[in-house]
Order: structure tokens, then sequence, then C-alpha cells
């Protein structure tokens, strides 16, 4: 039997965050990966490789909104040829990441892990005894309750087709869905059709209502069209494509159906209950240390139950490292605190959440104020086109941000600038007279216009 101090289940930018500190700290640490494409999802299927595409779509957006403003005839670009780009930078994550950690010193071991007992786990057959365990299994998508499910691509495989096909539909009106369906507006060929069908009343149900609502609009205008109070009942393959019927009995056709519905948990087997580990739909149950049941088992990412996203995964990989180095050295333990994380969907305009929506205040009975615009004027966005620029900035009693959410080329700089205001707990007045010095005339700079109602 193999004895480790830490094993680290899964490979991806959480475990890795997690093993690296560790190891750093002295500790004996070995990394299980059961994919044989080290490196996980967001460097090979996720954040990283979906960027390729986004910065393309950026471009041809712009230019095709400063059609008639100075620009003659719109970008084109090949969706097969950012494929090869993003391809390039994938292949060579797996071997750079097993290389990472051999340089390092970390044990790398290929195959499935599983608990044998509390304190136990074995992977590929061989059993390993590790005074602690931080599971970053991942997600993987949700299983869909319908007929015909198979014949779905996953966002992984839309990510590595080598063309895309003029009638696309998504199932589910989740980020993913957005995200891709933007893509392909604007990479697709010039007569791509593209579709979103939800199943309830709105897309983006974690997301404002009202700032969706103009993401919707903004999305319609390029060619998306987005359904809801559909429920699709079976998908069939035809010769020329797929037939999808919708619960209500409505037949349309496709060229291709993606998942967008989005994704759960991948612990099915790690045989969990041999652990002593609880768990849910959700996730695996930790605390804000991120230890779950079984005091000497983390689990950190998108297999915990907490938030999906890769930079939370690697402040979870941080805080789980952190607190087994505390339990070793006597020293004080550390949390996380989830209200300032912000969620950003990359398509053209950009949406930027953070914090609080308008909906949660209300139901919180929490007074607030607030700022909004939509439609925005300002040169800013005059000088590019876009017409569906639009803010709302949530603030408390005390005149500190509560939520704020951002639909514009830049939301992804705006809202980590007032991030960064929610952790310092700065005043909207304190960041109003500090924006005012913001690099001129820009984005951030626009923050002015947004905070003085506020003051």
């Amino acid at each position: 039997m193999a004895e480790v101090d830490v094993l680290v289940v899964g490979s991806g930018t959480g475990g890795q965050t997690a093993a690296f500190a560790l190891n750093d700290a002295g500790l004996k640490v070995a990394v299980s990966e059961k994919n044989d494409r080290p490196g996980g999802t967001c460097a090979l299927r996720g954040c990283q490789p979906k960027k390729w595409f986004y910065e393309a779509v950026e471009t041809v957006a712009k230019s095709r909104h400063l059609r008639g403003k100075g620009f003659m005839e719109p970008a084109e670009a090949k969706w097969s040829e950012i494929l090869a780009q993003k391809n390039h930078f994938t292949s060579q994550v797996p071997e750079n990441t097993i290389e990472a950690f051999r340089d390092a010193g970390i044990s790398f071991l290929p195959g499935r892990a599983r608990f044998l007992s509390p304190s136990t786990m074995e992977v590929n057959g061989q059993s390993i005894a590790a005074k602690y365990y931080i599971l970053a299994t991942g997600a993987m998508p949700m299983s869909l309750p319908l007929r015909g499910s198979e014949n779905i691509v996953t966002s992984d495989e839309f990510l590595e087709l080598e063309e895309l096909p003029e009638n696309i539909l998504f199932v589910g009106g989740g980020f993913i869905s957005f995200e891709f369906a933007h893509f392909a507006a604007r990479l697709g060929p010039k007569n791509v059709r593209v579709r979103i069908f939800e199943v309830s009343d709105r897309p983006l149900g974690p997301f404002d209502a009202e700032m969706v609502e103009l993401l919707v609009e903004a999305s319609r205008e390029e060619g998306i069209e987005v359904h809801t109070n559909v429920q699709i009942a079976s998908i069939d393959r035809r010769p020329s494509g797929f037939m999808v019927v919708t619960g209500k009995g409505e037949s349309l056709t496709a060229d291709l159906v993606v998942h967008g519905a989005g994704r759960s948990p991948n612990i099915e087997e790690l045989n969990l209950r041999a652990g002593e580990i609880t768990y849910s739909a959700r996730g695996i149950t930790v605390d804000e240390r991120m230890c779950t049941a079984n005091p000497h088992v983390f689990a950190i990412g998108d297999c915990a139950a907490t938030i999906q996203l890769a930079r939370v995964a690697d402040f979870e990989g941080h805080v789980a490292a952190r607190n087994i180095l505390a339990e070793i050295n006597n020293t004080k333990r550390v949390t996380i605190n989830y209200e300032t994380v912000p969620s950003m969907l990359f398509t053209y305009p950009q949406y930027g959440m953070l914090g609080k929506t308008e909906a949660a205040l209300l139901q919180q009975n929490t007074p607030y104020r607030k700022s909004f615009a939509k439609d925005l004027q300002w040169p800013t966005y005059r000088r590019i086109g876009l017409k569906h620029a639009a803010y709302k900035i949530l603030v408390g009693a005390n005149n500190r941000v509560l939520g704020a959410h951002i639909l514009s080329d830049n939301a992804s700089g705006l809202i980590n600038t007032l991030k960064q205001a929610m952790l310092n707990n700065t005043t909207v007045e304190e960041l109003y007279w500090q924006s005012i010095v913001s690099p001129f005339p820009t984005r951030e700079s626009d923050l002015t216009y947004m905070l003085k109602p506020l003051l």
C-alpha cells in the first residue's frame, strides 16, 4: 500500500492549485487523474479554449456594428482556423500538466480513484493511504430525461466541431447556450439559424431578470432566437439532421442539437459512502473550510456543492491547502466567502454580474437604492456602435455595493472594479472619487456616470 501525506483526485485547475501549494510546504503529494488528457475542463474544454472563439466573436461583432460608421465591410472569421489555433494550445496541456507535476516532485497516478474506507482510496487497483484527501473531480454535462438524448452534442464536442452547420438548436437557456449561440451567430455560415430553448419562463435564472431581458433583446438582433416554456420530449436522427419534438407535440428540424442545460458534479465513481462523505445532486457537501463530513477529506471545484467557476476552484484549492497545513501545524484555519464572486457571460455584449440581484434584495426585504440605465448613448458606446449597453448598481443603506450588473463590451473589467470595492468595503462616494482619475475616456471611467446618481 502506497502512503502519501495528501492525495488530490483530479488534475484540473483547483486540484493543481492545492497540490502545488501543499508540495511547496514540504508535504508528500500525489495527484490521480482518470482522464487520459490531464489538465482539467478549464484548460482543455472550458474557459481557455472558448476564449479563442470569443475573441474572434468580439472582433466580428464590433466590425458589424461599425459598418457604415467608417468600416466598409465587416470582418469575417473562419471557424476551422480558430479551431486550429485553439487546438494548438490545448494539445500541449496534458503533457505540460504531467511535466509540471514531475518537475515539482508530485507523484502522478493515472487511473480511476474510489474510496475503500474513510481513510483509504484505490487508484487503478492500487491502495493509497493518505493523511488527507482533496477531491477535485469537476463536473460533466447533466443527464437530460428525454428520448434520444444520445443525439445531443455536449459543450466539449461543440468546441471540437470542424465546422458549424446552418441550423443549430441549444437545449437549455444557461450560460453555455448563450455563449455558444453568440459564437455560432458570428462565426457560423452566413445564413445560420440559431435557437435557444429554455424549459422555464425565462433563461439565465440566477441572473438579474431585467438585465437578462436586455441581453435577450441584443441576442435577438443578432439573429439568435430565444424561446421559453419549451420542454423537449424527443430528438430523433434523420438522414438530413434531427427531428426535435416538444412536449406540446410541435416538430422542428435541426442540423445540430447542443446540450446547454448545465453540468452535474462528477462524483459517481468515488464511492463516497465508503468514505463517509455526505453529498447531494448539487455535489459534495462542504463547510466554509472546504472540509467534508469526513474531517480528513476536502472537496473543491465543480464537484463540491458550491459555485462552478474555475477561479472559485482555485480559491477553494488554496483554502483547502491552507486548512490542511493549519491542522498539521495547529495554526488558525481560514474560510471562504462567496459574496463577491463575479459571474461572466462571454456573449457580445458581455454580461457581468456581482453580488445580489434586485429580486433577491426584494425577497430578503433588504433596503436598497439603485442606479440603472439601458441603451446607453455615451460616446464610449457610440464609437463602437453598441446599442445595448446597460448597467444596474444596487447599494445598501450603508452606501456599500450590494450588487452590480453590467452589459457592455468590457463588462469583465467594470465588474472587477466593483468587486474590489465590495471586498474593500468601499462606499459609493469613495469609489466615485477614485474613478474620476481613471484613464479617460474608457469603460472604467464611465463608472463615474453610473455612480453619480447614488451620491
